[in-house]
C-alpha cells in the first residue's frame, strides 16, 4: 500500500496543443483588456493634465495623444481578434499539413517514375 504507483492522466498531443493554444489566446485577450483599461485611465489623466492642471492649455494636445494611443489600441485589437482568425494557429496547422501532403505526393510520384525507369531499363537489357 505504501508503494503504490500513482496513476497519472496522460493528455494526448492534440489535446495538449489545443490547451496551449487556448492559454495563449487567453493571455492575448487579457493583455488587450488591460490595454483598454489603461487607455481609458490614461486618456482621462491626459485630459486632466491639459484642462484642469492647465499644462499647455493654449493648445489641446491631449486630443492628439489620445488619437495616437487609440490608433495603437486599434492595431492591438486588430491583431488579437481579426488577424488571429486568418493567420492563427489553426491556419498554420492547415498550411503545414497541406505542404506535407504535397511533399508526400511529389515523393510518391518520383518513386513511381524511378520504378518505371528502372523497369524500362531492365526490359531494354533483356532484349
Amino acid at each position: 500500500m505504501l508503494f503504490k504507483s500513482k496513476k497519472t492522466k496522460r493528455v494526448d498531443e492534440d489535446q495538449y496543443e489545443l490547451l496551449k493554444n487556448a492559454e495563449a489566446r487567453i493571455r492575448q485577450k487579457k493583455r488587450l483588456y488591460y490595454h483598454f483599461v489603461i487607455f481609458l485611465v490614461g486618456s482621462v489623466f491626459l485630459i486632466v493634465i491639459n484642462k484642469v492642471l492647465k499644462y499647455g492649455e493654449e493648445y489641446d494636445w491631449f486630443v492628439w495623444a489620445i488619437t495616437f494611443w487609440g490608433f495603437l489600441f486599434a492595431i492591438h485589437f486588430f491583431n488579437v481578434f481579426v488577424n488571429h482568425r486568418f493567420m492563427g494557429k489553426e491556419w498554420e496547422r492547415t498550411q503545414r499539413e497541406k505542404l506535407v501532403r504535397r511533399q508526400r505526393e511529389s515523393i510518391a510520384q518520383l518513386e513511381k517514375d524511378v520504378q518505371k525507369e528502372f523497369l524500362n531499363s531492365d526490359l531494354d537489357k533483356t532484349e
